[in-house]
């Protein structure tokens, strides 16, 4: 499928700001399964855009500027096309050997009811892989997918204790367990495209775990789902602070809000209606006195 995002991230200040430095995990890359056609990242105000790549792999522009007024959005535009790996991740760069993504990071750390529950949900796998989807359906069955209980900087141990959050919480508490396990295992942030939900609050999360002879496969914890073609990569790390789609800091400014846009479209689809509507908008006009009618088939 074709994917097409659009994504803005706002900020607004009650009094300007006399500067800011961004770092922004905001570009996917190519791998086998995903190729990107088209990307950009558009600040609202002037500044220095410079592009990088992190220890991970991952590209990383640093935005910075001086002298901001209220506002500032930065807006991100693409499409990605992707095709279906039934999970398995090819292609890939690997930066880092497999054993680093055992160490223990900040958010995702495994307490005594995370460490009890990865041993209950993976108990009977037969393979590593299956004790991956066990793992998986457990942590899906266990934390229910509801916004609003969480934030940024909740932990797994927090948000498991809650049984609830969203993506981000979901793929931590996946990951502190897997850990616990001695499975290497790592954050992922992107996107997913949902047929009945194009608009969305943010951006999505999932993991990646190493599986012997077989390599880097994704689960997505809050779908219950092995990765699809629905879904796009950006960035990978130990947790959610590596892997952020916008991390930074600012000087002056007050108090500052921030609002996030999401829309994630099968741009092919969105085509395919364009040119519908764009035909209906050719088609005669009826003639005075006289309704169009639509034919049935």
């Amino acid at each position: 499928m074709r994917i097409r995002v659009v994504h803005e991230t706002v900020y607004q200040y009650d009094s300007p700001a006399r500067g800011l430095i961004q770092m922004l995990r905001l570009t996917p890359r190519d791998h086998d399964g995903q190729h990107v056609r088209a990307w950009r990242i558009e600040p609202t105000v002037d500044g220095r855009l410079s592009r990088r790549e992190d220890g991970f792999g991952n590209v990383v522009h640093v935005f910075s500027a001086d002298g901001l007024e209220e506002a500032l959005t930065i807006r991100v535009t693409g499409e990605v096309e992707t095709t279906e790996t039934h999970g398995v991740m090819r292609g890939i760069s690997e930066w880092l050997p497999d054993p680093f993504y055992l160490r223990e990071s900040r958010f995702a750390v495994a307490d005594e009811a995370i460490r009890a529950f990865a041993d209950d949900a993976a108990a009977g796998g037969n393979d590593p892989l299956d004790r991956l989807h066990r793992l998986l359906a457990g942590v899906h069955g266990a934390v229910e997918y509801a916004p609003g209980p969480t934030g940024a900087a909740t932990t797994a141990a927090e948000a498991f204790a809650l049984r609830k959050g969203v993506g981000q919480d979901l793929a931590h508490v996946f990951i502190a367990a897997a850990r616990h396990l001695e499975i290497p295992v790592r954050y992922v942030s992107g996107y997913y495209w949902r047929p009945d939900a194009a608009e969305q609050e943010a951006g999505h999360a999932w993991v990646e775990a190493r599986v012997p002879d077989l390599g880097w496969v994704g689960f997505d914890p809050a779908h219950g789902i092995a990765v699809t073609e629905a879904h796009l990569r950006v960035a990978i790390g130990l947790d959610y602070l590596d892997a952020a789609p916008v991390r930074g800091s600012r000087t002056g400014g007050g108090t500052e809000t921030m609002i996030v846009r999401v829309r994630v479209d099968d741009a092919r689809a969105t085509n395919r209606e364009a040119a519908d509507e764009e035909a209906g908008d050719r088609a005669p006009a009826a003639p005075a006195g006289r309704a169009q009618v639509q034919s049935q088939g």
